[in-house]
């Protein structure tokens, strides 16, 4: 098997393009009566246009873009915050910003014991269920931690305050403490090499996530595989001798730009040989893949990346640019190849949206804020829309973008304006009164006053 840190990238892409050219064998299709293992990827900070396929023209992902080809693509995906912390507890608990656990992203609100999660659903529906990367939900030992909501083991980070140093002593595994050793070598830090001790972090949880994909293929029960990848989350460090590095290293661009770029191609290399695991494990035709990113860029890198496109705002905002996020959707057979959707959903939507994969749906709570996205994936009839969508300081209903909070909201038409330019609030009152009447609604007061807010780190 591949191993992400020892592949030349020219081999990485060499698989892809071979893989590009065999038939392929992806028409819509009946659910299916097997339950299909999922693995659900989702990176750190890749803003909306750092993918070949969403219009980058600087960066190379080309198993990413390959994925798309061979799967679906949706334009109007969104995280359920522009931060970490609370994006990552909409998408486990199928809530919104208004009723989710974790509002707020210091690292320290953990969830609950009665927050219900999707790896909780997909257990009771029979899964073998692994975790890999940054929870950022609830810390080691808390009653939050990923073992003690679904979680059969998960291997990483569970504070994202920790999340930052991809070379620290030790990562977890079900909150037991995992020492990372390694020798001195040369770093990647911000642009400047430098040397460090130890051990890459995400070299460490990516074989993980490959080891746990390898040991469930042999089980007789399905598996999901949720892999909340750190890069490209600052700090920017990669190896020296990573081969995305090579790709970016004379660019005449800021380094840290180039090291963005790098730890994206990273990213895209590992994808494919999780891509490709699956064909050589034969269970590729029964294992749907998500791809997406946690929220928007933490920089634009304007006329260099251009992470967030014609998008405004990055991370940390409630403009486009820092909650619309990519996502791509690959299930050879099952997904036609080359789907493209203008279906606007968010992350409260993944855990209804898993559970019917599942084929447990019931187990999914009444007062989820989802709705399963399954008529789409499989091109059928019958997709269920939101009425809206709703963040703390957003709300979209059809084309319409409310932005700021009740009583002080500018007002956008999405259908001719992406980029948020121009202010109709003035001009359709009647418009900016039901979203704030809607907004007001949606908001409950959180567990905890400190939890009220949301700081981009």
């Amino acid at each position: 098997m591949i191993h992400s840190n020892s592949i030349p990238w020219v081999q990485a892409t060499a698989l892809g393009i071979l893989s590009a050219v065999l038939p392929l064998q992806a028409t819509a299709a009946e659910a299916p009566s097997k339950q299909p293992n999922i693995i659900f990827i989702m990176v750190d900070d890749m803003g909306y246009r750092n993918l070949g396929c969403y219009g980058s023209k600087t960066i190379q992902t080309p198993n990413i873009d390959k994925m798309c080809r061979e799967g679906i693509k949706f334009t109007d995906c969104y995280s359920g915050d522009s931060v970490c912390g609370p994006a990552r507890s909409t998408l486990m608990t199928g809530t919104h910003i208004g009723h989710t656990r974790v509002r707020g992203n210091g690292g320290g609100t953990p969830l609950l014991p009665e927050d219900v999660t999707v790896a909780e659903v997909l257990k009771k529906a029979g899964y073998v269920t692994g975790g890999f990367g940054k929870w950022g939900i609830g810390n080691e030992g808390s009653q939050g931690a990923a073992e003690k909501q679904g979680f059969d083991t998960f291997f990483g980070y569970y504070n994202q305050v920790h999340a930052h140093d991809y070379y620290t002593t030790h990562l977890f595994r079900n909150s037991e403490r995992v020492e990372l050793e390694g020798p001195l070598h040369k770093v990647i830090s911000n642009g400047e090499s430098v040397e460090r001790k130890g051990r890459y972090s995400h070299y460490a949880i990516f074989d993980e996530n490959i080891k746990f994909i390898k040991e469930s293929a042999k089980s007789s029960k399905p598996f999901f595989c949720y892999s909340p990848w750190t890069p490209p989350h600052s700090n920017l460090d990669i190896p020296e001798d990573d081969p995305a590095w090579a790709l970016y290293k004379d660019k005449p661009w800021p380094d840290r730009a180039k090291v963005v770029a790098a730890m994206d191609s990273m990213i895209d290399r590992q994808v494919g040989e999780i891509l490709a695991l699956l064909k050589e494990l034969k269970i590729d035709d029964n294992t749907i893949v998500f791809f997406t990113s946690d929220n928007g860029a933490s920089r634009h890198w304007p006329g260099l990346l251009d992470s967030s496109g014609e998008l405004k705002g990055i991370k940390g905002s409630m403009y486009e640019g820092g909650i619309r996020v990519p996502m791509v959707v690959r299930w050879p057979g099952k997904i036609k190849a080359g789907g493209l959707s203008d279906l606007p959903w968010y992350f409260p939507d993944v855990m209804p949206t898993l559970a019917e994969l599942a084929g447990d749906s019931k187990d999914v709570p009444a007062d989820t804020d989802g709705i399963s996205i399954v008529p789409t994936l499989l091109g059928k009839e019958g997709q269920k829309k939101h009425d809206y969508l709703f963040w703390r300081g957003a709300i979209r209903r059809g084309n319409w973008k409310g932005v700021g909070n009740p009583g002080k909201l500018a007002l956008y038409d999405l259908s001719n304006d992406i980029g948020e330019k121009k202010d109709l609030a003035a001009e359709h009152p009647e418009v900016v009164k039901e979203l704030t009447a809607l907004m007001e609604k949606a908001w409950t007061p959180p567990l905890s006053k400190a939890d009220e807010g949301a700081s981009a780190k």
